[in-house]
């Protein structure tokens, strides 16, 4: 919560989170699939219920956080201003289950978010099952294998495509391509600022930031508090 709380005050125009599934069928928003590295507890997730995972500290070994408790994606959306969309990355196989992406689906319907939510994944198959239920949800692929020829240029079948930042090394003309197909690019690059120069140049559509005041800075854009 503060983290997402700071991103909103300091103008973010999209907050990006993972989402995992509860072994109920809740959903989370959590980086990994254990509990074990930013929380007070060990276990999978996807063995847990919703009420037993809402017990642990998410803490993350810092005293300050230790009342911070891993949010569901309904509790992100109370304090989201409308002016700012979600990329949400589906970390988790169950979305490969019809009724977990059926159930997703209802939830961003229910949660009334739909229109300005994007989802993401470095596994094309979870967001296709999810697109099945859902055609006209964007969606896109994050890759970051430089070996594989999938990785290093442009895939189609989505509308948004997070290649690595070193792949737009290996391959300048990955976002030339990309837009020709009518894609958005936006590297995996928590952060950018020594590459905003390149990126320029390529004329990426977006960029991420795990430190939004210092990112606006280099690009010369004041942070701002959204409404």
């Amino acid at each position: 919560m503060p983290a997402f709380r700071q991103a909103i005050a300091e103008g973010a125009d999209v907050i990006e989170t993972d989402v995992q599934v509860t072994s109920d069928g809740e959903f989370v928003l959590i980086h990994d699939g254990e509990v074990d590295r930013t929380t007070d507890s060990t276990g999978r997730l996807d063995r847990m219920t919703l009420v037993a995972v809402k017990k642990l500290s998410a803490f993350y070994g810092r005293k300050e956080f230790s009342s911070e408790r891993i949010m569901t994606l309904g509790e992100l959306v109370k304090i989201l201003p409308a002016s700012i969309a979600l990329l949400l990355e589906v970390k988790s196989d169950r979305f490969l289950e019809k009724e977990i992406a059926r159930r997703f689906v209802a939830e961003l319907d229910r949660l009334g978010i739909s229109e300005r939510t994007a989802l993401v994944s470095f596994s094309l198959d979870r967001i296709l099952a999810i697109r099945s239920i859902d055609p006209a949800i964007p969606i896109g692929r994050i890759t970051h294998k430089p070996w594989k020829l999938d990785h290093i240029r442009p895939q189609k079948g989505v509308e948004m495509l997070g290649p690595a930042w070193y792949l737009l090394v290996f391959n300048p003309f990955y976002v030339r391509v990309a837009h020709q197909h009518g894609q958005m690019v936006c590297p995996l690059d928590s952060q950018p600022e020594r590459r905003l120069w390149y990126y320029k140049l390529l004329g990426v559509d977006a960029v991420i930031s795990n430190d939004l005041a210092r990112t606006l800075r280099a690009i010369g854009r004041t942070a701002r508090a959204q409404v």
